[in-house]
Order: C-alpha cells, then sequence, then structure tokens
C-alpha cells in the first residue's frame, strides 16, 4: 500500500504558518509572502517531499488515474517508440497515464512542452534523450515535479541517467568483429560533435565511440556524419571509394543510420558479410525479414523504463539503491551482417 501524500495542511503545520500561506507560496498568489517566510515553506516542502496536485484544485472527487509525461526526441525512431511503448505500459499499470511530446531534438520544444505538462499538473516527468537537461530540470524544479532522465542527455543532471552502458556497447560492438572475426581494419559510422551534428543524440554515439576506440588500443577510424540516414550513405560511399582496400569491419553508430550504411556498402560493390562485416545498435529484436539481419548490441529496454518509473513514482526513501546504481549492461544480438549466423569464414 502507498504512503499517505503529504497534503498542503502537513506543509503549513511544518512551517508554522496557514495553509494560505502555504497557497500563496505554491501558486506564486494572490497574495504575496515575504521571502523569508517563503524560504520556511519551501524548506518544510522539502523535508516532506510534498508536491502539489493542481489536477485536485480542479476536480475535487476521487479519481483513479493520475498522469506523467514523457519527452522523446523522435518516435519514427525505433528506439525511442520501443522506450515510449514500455513507459506507458509501466505506467498504466502503475494507475498513471502518458501525456507525451515530440521534441524533434529542439531544446525549444522540450522545454515548452515541460513547462505545458508541469502547468497541466504531471505527477512526474519522463525525458528519454534530453537536448537541455539543465533548462528542463528547472522548469520542473520550480513546479516541484520530479523528472527522470533516461538512455541520454544534454546538460547537467542532479540524479544519474537512467540508461545503458554506451561506453561499454561500443566496446562489445569493436570486440565482436576484432575477437570472433579476427577483422584487422575497422571503421566507425556516426557524428559525436556539436559541428556535425546538430539534431541527433551526439552523446550517445560519442560514448559509443569512446568504447570502439578503446577496444582498438585508445584509437579508431572515424566516418563523420550528422546522423541522419542520407548523411550515412553518401559519407560511406564516399569514403568507400576514396580508401584503397574496404575495412573488414564496420561499426555504425545509430540504428537510424545502419540501414543506409549497408546500402552504401552493397551499391560500392561489395557483400556483407564476406567483405565488409558490419554491427550496429539498438537493432528491433522482430525484424527477421530484411534482407541481411543486423547484428547489433541492445540496451535493456525493459529493466531500464522499470527502474525509471520506480525512482519517478516509488517514495523517495524505497529507491536508493537504484540511486546508486550505474549505467545498465548491454548484450549483443547476432544477425547475418556481422556473418555469425551464415558461418561466413574469414577472407
Amino acid at each position: 500500500m502507498s504512503p499517505k501524500r503529504p497534503t498542503l495542511t502537513d506543509v503549513a503545520k511544518r512551517a508554522g504558518t496557514s495553509t494560505a500561506v502555504v497557497s500563496y507560496v505554491m501558486n506564486d498568489g494572490p497574495r504575496p509572502v515575504s521571502d523569508r517566510l517563503r524560504a520556511r515553506v519551501l524548506a518544510a516542502a522539502d523535508e516532506l517531499d510534498y508536491r502539489p496536485d493542481r489536477f485536485a484544485r480542479a476536480l475535487r472527487r476521487p479519481r483513479r488515474w493520475r498522469q506523467i509525461g514523457l519527452l522523446v526526441p523522435d518516435m519514427t525512431m525505433p528506439l525511442y517508440g520501443a522506450f515510449a511503448g514500455r513507459i506507458e505500459i509501466e505506467a498504466r499499470a502503475r494507475d498513471h497515464l502518458t501525456m507525451m511530446g515530440n521534441t524533434g531534438f529542439a531544446p525549444e520544444r522540450e522545454l515548452e512542452f515541460a513547462t505545458a505538462f508541469t502547468d497541466v499538473g504531471i505527477d512526474g516527468l519522463v525525458v528519454v534523450g534530453a537536448v537541455d537537461a539543465t533548462g528542463t530540470g528547472e522548469i520542473c524544479a520550480r513546479a516541484r515535479v520530479p523528472v527522470v532522465w533516461v538512455h541520454n542527455s544534454r546538460g547537467g543532471t542532479e540524479v544519474p541517467v537512467v540508461g545503458g552502458d554506451h561506453v561499454g556497447a561500443g566496446r562489445l560492438a569493436a570486440g565482436h568483429l576484432l575477437d570472433v572475426h579476427r577483422c584487422e581494419n575497422l571503421v566507425f559510422v556516426g557524428g559525436f560533435t556539436a559541428e556535425k551534428v546538430r539534431h541527433g543524440d551526439r552523446e550517445t554515439v560519442a560514448q559509443r565511440f569512446q568504447g570502439f576506440a578503446a577496444a582498438l588500443g585508445g584509437h579508431g577510424d572515424a566516418i563523420h556524419t550528422d546522423l541522419t540516414a542520407a548523411s550515412a550513405y553518401t559519407a560511406v560511399g564516399t569514403y568507400l571509394r576514396g580508401c584503397p582496400e574496404p575495412p573488414q569491419g564496420m561499426v555504425v553508430g545509430t540504428s537510424a543510420q545502419s540501414a543506409a550504411a549497408m546500402r552504401a556498402v552493397t551499391d560500392a560493390g561489395l557483400r556483407i558479410p564476406e567483405d565488409v562485416r558490419i554491427v550496429g545498435f539498438d537493432g528491433a529484436t522482430a525484424d527477421h525479414f530484411g534482407q541481411i539481419t543486423l547484428t547489433s548490441v541492445r540496451q535493456p529496454v525493459d529493466r531500464i523504463t522499470r527502474r525509471a518509473l520506480a525512482r519517478l513514482l516509488d517514495p523517495p526513501d524505497g529507491d536508493r539503491g537504484i540511486e546508486r546504481s550505474g549505467p545498465m549492461e548491454v548484450a549483443l544480438g547476432v544477425g547475418e551482417s556481422c556473418g555469425c549466423e551464415l558461418n561466413i569464414p574469414r577472407r
């Protein structure tokens, strides 16, 4: 049974003032409150972990469903769709409906959604792949709405991001090509600087490249793209036409660019995996009907989602172990693009 949620009366008693004064502080009016008294009220609210229930003010009747907000950068990408689907299911199991916003990797849209959702009266916000974590965190703090960061974030956060081990993922992808397939010449496809990538999850790609380079002894060759499929196709094709000998192995930094990179390889007259073995990330587990199934490093989306919702909705003293936990372990899903399922001998 969930513990009793602190009320306005509880905050007033802790602060030694009236419920009216607490209401003025929480609602920025309609009457002014001195800075000293405001600080006392806010301190009491922090001690009790009080969260204003804006819906309760508008709808004075019992209700089953509460609401959380969910922000994702691009719902057309399979990984973000998978996160959204699982978050909706986990939240509904906890009697929470999910309001969703698609930010398009635009900081201003992320802040706009965060403001709108907190104004409506959500009980918590989940941000997958934040592009302005600092600004969004400030909005939630002012509204006293808890927030949890999932997958990765751009900007500082007070608590760790709930997500997979992206550095380990890059190391695992490269290590598979090095150790299992004995590839000697590897290249990484992706963009991870602000100059190269205006929109896209460059932070995750940077961490994956870090792991890739570590597996190669601290260095690694990269084909730089802006994280769009079109850019991957053009950049990989240009690279292959300009190199005297194609790489034996290729690691593609995002799932959205994997198909384009593979098409560029075959359009260059090379075979996958006989000539170039390819490993990607976050491939769809149900995608078994492509011309060549992708070997990819996958995140534990279900476990990440459960941890994120526990951090957001469970009592503060019930998730201390969660707060201390680090990035979650990833795993390699073997397909045909690296040659494992086809059992292709090394050339």
